[in-house]
């Protein structure tokens, strides 16, 4: 079934959905390619010279737990000052399958030049080679680290944020979640846009939104087979899906972000409400007239525009930065 432009769409993003490839993700390997190759032209149309952004950028690698490999993260961080600053642990989209480093790579780079708090984006494993909990492991190892070094990255670790897109998202609360449950290291805040957060997928927009561009329900039924394995599981893990989470009372303010043309829409929307009914404190925010991943598919477009500001402003607000 070819992608299906939805009426309604905002003017700016039609033609960035028209674009958008239909990656089969029952496929790992040709979609991972696929997606390098549409990095690579995007990155040549930009040009190959480093942003003029005035920030320190450090690819490194980070110890994890014992009998897990070394994870590898991105630093982006404003020179050092007098004073330690916030952090933001992101973790980037691609249905738990793709992605890596340069996913969110723009966006991690804006949100630390504007705010100057210093993001620490994590490439962590994917499945189906890796399926849960590797990839929650590697980034709860990697909040985990932030906090233990926060004297080296120069950062308060009082004002630690996690975020992430998509299936970020879904790891964004996971990592939260076991924050709380473990006693592991205080997040301050959560940013979680268009999240993924249940795998039972019964919501009316995953049963509608099945041609969509940027996601679609056909490659979502393949995603959660590669994270939760072979079989029919007889538990999920809320670390695994989010939706699975008995209690969430307890846990740090929220920025929830949905889009309208999205199948993940109504789960993230259900979850906001949840939140809200433990007393979580939850920004929520929905946009009309726009699909999964509008915001990297058509950054300057007027909607992915504002969808940034926000987002930055809502962090600075949240872990005490300023806004330049």
């Amino acid at each position: 079934m070819p992608i299906i432009v939805p009426e309604g769409l905002d003017p700016e993003l039609v033609r960035a959905a028209e674009l958008q490839p239909d990656l089969d993700y029952g496929r790992p390997q040709e979609a991972r390619e696929a997606l390098r190759r549409a990095y690579r032209i995007s990155r040549a149309l930009r040009g190959r010279s480093a942003p003029d952004d005035g920030l320190e950028v450090t690819d490194r690698e980070i110890p994890a737990r014992a009998g897990s490999p070394d994870i590898p993260v991105r630093i982006y961080a404003r020179p050092a000052g007098e004073q330690p600053v916030p952090c933001l642990l992101f973790f980037h989209g691609g249905g738990f399958v793709t992605g890596n480093l340069d996913t969110e790579d723009a966006r991690c780079r804006e949100i630390a030049r504007r705010t100057g708090i210093t993001v620490v984006s994590v490439d962590y494993r994917l499945a189906p080679e890796h399926p849960f909990p590797c990839a929650y492991e590697d980034c709860y190892d990697a909040l985990v680290w932030v906090a233990a070094n926060a004297g080296e990255l120069r950062i308060d670790r009082e004002r630690i944020a996690v975020g992430g897109t998509s299936a970020g998202g879904a790891l964004t609360a996971a990592v939260t979640l076991a924050s709380r449950d473990l006693d592991g290291p205080a997040v301050c805040h959560q940013l979680m846009l268009y999240p993924v957060i249940d795998h039972a997928m019964n919501t009316r927009s995953m049963k509608e939104f099945d041609a969509t561009p940027g996601w679609h329900a056909r490659n979502n039924v393949h995603m959660w087979r590669h994270y939760l394995g072979t079989g029919t599981p007889q538990s999920v893990s809320p670390y695994a899906a989010p939706v699975e989470a008995g209690d969430l009372s307890g846990l740090p303010p929220v920025y929830l972000m949905t889009v309208e043309f999205d199948p993940l829409r109504d789960e993230g929307l259900a979850f906001g409400r949840r939140l809200l009914d433990a007393e979580v404190s939850v920004q929520l925010h929905h946009i009309p007239g726009a699909f999964h991943g509008f915001d990297a598919a058509a950054p300057q477009s007027a909607i992915a525009r504002r969808a940034l500001d926000e987002q930055c402003a809502v962090l600075a607000r949240a872990t005490g930065a300023s806004l330049i």
